[in-house]
């Protein structure tokens, strides 16, 4: 269980690796690292930016062969927490929506768009108030000339910081879409491994409230816009892997940020309530999710090809601990892989879903898994960053088989039936499949989604 790190600027698939993936049982697997430039510009401003990248390998699991495996609860319970949850954003029909190029995003009906804010948070006891002078992030200027890792200065160094989430939502918007924004900052910022690490970060008092501030910052450009908030990928389910109590693991809350959260617990239940209620209080009509990773338990179940296994055994573990990290969320963000299969293929290593369903891992088995979380939870499920590939692809650079999209895009109804609001797809490392290198295939499933007229949440 690994993600790769980067400094974001418009897609996270930008040569850069990204947060969020499925990987090996038992907390194996290892971090990549390496450099890619990244950078944002806005206006005349000029584009600059350092980050990191990462190649990364890791296990999969169990042994067998079979048929699906599992199912978990109240198909009806799950589903209509997903029916409420598309209710509160004015709609009636799954979402679809990408990691994309503008102009693809104008090109098909989707519903969402997605953006990492995947850096590091300004030097100092706050964000700054100018890009272009005495703002700095872990010593590195954030003038355009130099170019700092701070998310709040991807752009033209003479527009207020945070300009680039501003402009992100107002863009979005006026597509007709709803914009979406992963948080994936604690890693990048601390500077420790990933990992356990992260999670003996968080309990970090002076470091905690810097990130405080830049999460209320990132809130603050928000505003009373309708956006969908999915903080740190990978970070809870390392944190339940630490003890699978969250009210048990230290974490610094009231003594970082008594301000905002002085009444809640040192905890890690306790930071996950304080980012929630900060949510209410400074963009009070976003929608906010934890992530709920497929390996937290130890044990990746979507590689899962044991039929013995209980997949819906270890769903409810998750939900369960994610109800107790985050009670008042809004969903659940989870996601398949953060490489496409073919590309996953050349590294040794196979995560292809079974299609037909006769042989695990595969989509029933997936859907069984999201079914049990839903329920567990209560929480509606947004499937995130999932691979673009397609079977026309050439198994080259930015040209990766995969069949996720293929799959799931004809197969709405049993996302609906396992608890799912959401299916949202984008590259989450560079050199995977795009929507822009995929020979427009997400676009032309999407268009046939929409004219078909969508799957209903609660069926």
């Amino acid at each position: 269980m690994r993600k790769t790190i980067a400094l974001l600027s418009v897609l996270c698939a930008s040569s850069v690796g990204c947060g969020g993936d499925d990987s090996s049982a038992g907390g194996g697997g290892a971090s990549g690292g390496g450099s890619g430039g990244v950078g944002a510009s806005a206006g005349a401003g000029a584009s600059a930016g350092s980050g990191g990248s990462g190649a990364n390998s890791g296990g999969s699991a169990g042994g067998g062969s079979g048929g699906a495996s599992g199912s978990g609860g109240s198909g009806a319970t799950a589903s209509c927490a997903a029916g409420s949850f598309l209710q509160s954003l004015g709609k009636t029909s799954l979402l679809v929506g990408a990691a994309m190029e503008d102009s693809v995003a104008k090109s098909a009906p989707f519903d969402a768009r997605y953006q990492y804010i995947a850096g590091n948070i300004a030097d100092g006891s706050g964000p700054c108030s100018s890009c272009a002078s005495g703002c700095t992030s872990q010593g590195s200027s954030c003038a355009n000339s130099a170019g700092c890792g701070w998310w709040g200065c991807w752009q033209y160094d003479q527009d207020p910081p945070g300009a680039f989430v501003r402009d992100f939502v107002k863009k979005v918007k006026a597509d007709g879409q709803i914009p979406m924004i992963t948080y994936y900052v604690l890693l990048q910022a601390s500077g420790v491994a990933e990992g356990a690490a992260e999670v003996t970060k968080a309990s970090d008092a002076a470091f905690m409230a810097r990130y405080y501030a830049d999460w209320k910052f990132l809130l603050q450009q928000i505003g009373n816009e309708t956006v969908l908030l999915h903080i740190e990928p990978d970070f809870w389910g390392y944190a339940q892997q630490v003890n699978g109590d969250p009210s048990l693991i230290p974490a610094a809350v009231a003594k970082a940020n008594a301000s905002d959260c002085g009444s809640l617990p040192d905890t890690l239940a306790g930071m996950g309530a304080c980012m929630i209620a900060m949510t209410r209080k400074y963009a009070k009509n976003a929608k906010v999710s934890l992530h709920g990773s497929g390996w937290a338990t130890k044990f990746d179940v979507l590689l899962n090809s044991d039929p013995k296994f209980d997949v819906a055994g270890h769903a409810t573990q998750l939900g369960n601990y994610l109800k107790a990290a985050g009670a008042d969320a809004d969903f659940v963000t989870v996601d398949a892989a953060d490489r496409d299969a073919a590309w996953y293929d050349t590294q040794g290593q196979d995560r292809w879903w079974d299609e037909t369903n006769a042989t695990l891992p595969n989509f029933s088995q997936a859907f069984a898994w999201s079914k049990a979380l839903a329920q567990a939870s209560g929480k509606a499920i947004v499937w995130w960053q999932l691979p673009v590939g397609n079977a026309s692809q050439s198994n080259s650079n930015d040209h990766w088989k995969d069949n996720r999209v293929d799959y799931i895009l004809t197969h709405m109804d049993e996302v609906a039936a396992s608890g799912g609001a959401a299916v949202l797809f984008g590259a989450g490392a560079g050199g995977q499949t795009t929507p822009s290198t995929d020979g427009g295939n997400l676009v032309s499933k999407v268009q046939a989604y929409k004219s078909g007229g969508g799957s209903k949440a609660c069926p």
